[in-house]
């Protein structure tokens, strides 16, 4: 794995676009609400002039619009900020696209507190919890390039509405096209290790990474899974971890309240409870500044989830 060769998300995912409409995918139909240029779809714009229609600022008006261009075939990838296109135009998301099940794709970009100067009006920490109310609707947060571009493949492939949650921020590329297995409703275990289990997404996934290094020094084994596919969920291996390491932290850069952490709480709650802590946004706002001291000043590193970690290991789970 290498920190070389950051690559925002978000460009990863128009350029992945492209890549379907250069192989022959000629039902694909990119919306956007005036953000090509920040969304990512700005390469497929260039690429496909005829086939990117630009809403407007109108994110509801523009969810409308690809419920009725599904009804007649396309697959529509509607693109906007995560803030806009699960905030604002939440209802329309709910009712025109979800209620029947129509095959249109969510590309939310600037998710979460990385997108830093824009501040809490703008850092969208509530966008996984929204979907992932949404009956049908897959969610996916993917966390390098390659699995971006693999995730955007899988959300083609799949028949019926999904959210792909996409960052502004460059992460470090550490999977490639050969190494990355991304699938739908699938986790993938990263590193291994039989002292606590990190379960991670997005952006997180990288810290988690360093976090395995720190807790390896300290000869503590920390095994690194990247769950990518928050809905639906891969549980078989969420339970496997439980049972290996006994010990599970989640982490994510979304509220701790309907994101990831709760999903595995709930899946381990009803099936194998375990000890748990889950690293993300307490209830609270963001706030406004660099995205790396936003995300430092809200916990969201490796070294708090090595901090994590050391709690959960002076716990004897057998007492808990």
């Amino acid at each position: 794995m290498s920190d070389r060769n950051l690559i925002a998300t978000r460009d990863s995912y128009g350029r992945a676009l492209v890549d379907l409409a250069n192989e022959g995918c000629d039902d694909i139909l990119v919306l956007d609400a005036d953000l090509a240029a920040s969304t990512g779809t700005g390469h497929f714009r260039k690429a496909y002039p005829n086939r990117h229609i630009d809403c407007g600022i109108a994110e509801q008006n523009m969810m409308g619009v690809a419920a009725g261009l599904a009804t007649f075939g396309y697959v529509p990838f509607v693109s906007s900020f995560a803030m806009f296109a699960a905030g604002r135009a939440y209802e329309q998301v709910r009712n025109s696209i979800g209620y029947p099940h129509l095959n249109v794709k969510i590309g939310a970009s600037h998710a979460g507190l990385s997108v830093g100067e824009d501040g809490a009006s703008h850092q969208c920490c509530e966008d996984i919890a929204l979907m992932r109310s949404i009956p049908g609707m897959t969610v996916l947060c993917p966390a390098d390039d390659a699995e971006t571009r693999a995730a955007v493949r899988a959300a083609y492939a799949w028949n019926g509405p999904v959210y792909i949650r996409t960052s502004r921020l460059p992460v470090p590329a550490f999977y490639t096209p050969e190494t990355c297995h991304f699938a739908i409703g699938r986790g993938d275990q990263l590193l291994p290790g039989n002292d606590v289990a990190i379960i991670a997404c997005g952006l997180m996934v990288h810290e988690a990474i360093r976090a395995n290094a720190i807790l390896k020094r300290q000869s503590i084994g920390a095994r690194v899974i990247d769950m990518a596919s928050i809905k639906p969920l891969d549980e078989a291996l969420i339970r496997r971890a439980a049972v290996e390491c006994k010990r599970i932290i989640t982490v994510e850069e979304h509220s701790i309240v309907g994101g990831l952490g709760e999903a595995v709480s709930a899946c381990l709650s009803e099936y194998l409870p375990t000890p748990m802590r889950r690293i993300g946004v307490k209830d609270e706002y963001g706030s406004s500044g660099p995205a790396q001291q936003v995300l430092q000043g809200y916990g969201l590193t490796a070294e708090a989830i090595v901090a994590a970690a050391m709690d959960l290991l002076k716990k004897n789970p057998s007492t808990l």
